[in-house]
């Protein structure tokens, strides 16, 4: 009597995929990431929009009341054609800084952040990655709309007593520094919504930090305000693309290193988040 027994062969594991985890494959997947969600386009297209209709507005305004020899409006008394094709930074600042939260905060809404930390265990390139892709889109964004809006204004305003070129001298610096300013803004968004890990949460200490804290400087003494003001986000960005500074205000070298500052401790609080307590 004959025993047979019966060979399996061994269980083969699944091949797995050999390639490292780099900062370029880092930066490629934040990319795909961002474009992949239907608020990235929305939120742009806001951004853009407003820039363009506000500035365009501001313009038309103006053009009217200085052909109709209506009173000077006291809004304009300082009003440049590079000033007006501007006014609707503010809102473009609103729309970009949103999707700057919501690009960090979203995947803690989701879960999928800890997909993303399983593939990436060593945490901070995540978090370096969406600030640098979300800070370039904003920064170039916020070029595009402010040349093309001040292109409009320009046009609309032609022949006018503030009539500029974009070849006027400080027009281009200027028109870059919004780039700069909305891009830092972006990064201090997606740092927000890391450090927070609530939509809700970071929203509201973007526009906070932004469009409130400005406004309560006047409950301030005379004395404090100007000493604070000049310091706080969001006069310190102002002043990196204001053609002349007004008095108060920074130079547009020392805006742009207090801007600096500030986002630099926002993610640093986001950094220290993400590498102390779990996802």
């Amino acid at each position: 009597m004959s025993i047979v027994t019966e060979v399996r062969p061994a269980p083969t594991r699944p091949a797995q995929y050999a390639g490292k985890v780099t900062g370029r494959r880092v930066l490629r997947s934040e990319w795909a990431k961002l474009w992949s969600l239907r608020s990235t386009w929305i939120t742009l297209s806001l951004g853009l929009l407003f820039l363009l209709a506000f500035g365009t507005i501001a313009a038309v305004r103006y053009k009217v009341m200085s052909t109709s020899g209506q009173p000077a409006d006291p809004d304009f008394a300082r009003a440049t054609t590079l000033s007006l094709s501007l006014f609707g930074v503010p809102f473009a600042l609103l729309a970009l800084g949103v999707l700057g939260v919501l690009t960090a905060s979203g995947e803690y809404t989701t879960g999928m952040i800890r997909s993303t930390l399983t593939a990436v265990p060593t945490r901070l390139p995540v978090l370096w990655a969406k600030a640098a892709v979300y800070g370039v889109l904003a920064f170039v964004a916020g070029v595009v709309g402010a040349f093309a809006a001040f292109l409009i204004g320009s046009a609309v305003l032609s022949g006018s007593p503030i009539a500029m070129t974009i070849s006027d001298s400080g027009v281009v610096r200027s028109l870059l520094g919004v780039g700069v300013y909305l891009g830092l803004v972006g990064v201090a968004g997606v740092a927000l919504g890391a450090l927070l890990r609530s939509t809700a949460g970071g929203i509201s200490a973007l526009v906070g930090t932004f469009l409130l804290v400005p406004g309560l400087m006047s409950l301030l003494p005379a004395s404090w305000r100007d000493d604070i003001s000049q310091y706080l986000p969001s006069n310190a960005g102002e002043s990196i693309f204001a053609l002349v500074p007004a008095p108060g205000m920074l130079s547009a070298g020392a805006g742009l290193l207090v801007l600096l500052g500030w986002t630099a401790l926002a993610l640093g609080g986001a950094a220290y988040r993400l590498m102390r307590s779990d996802a």
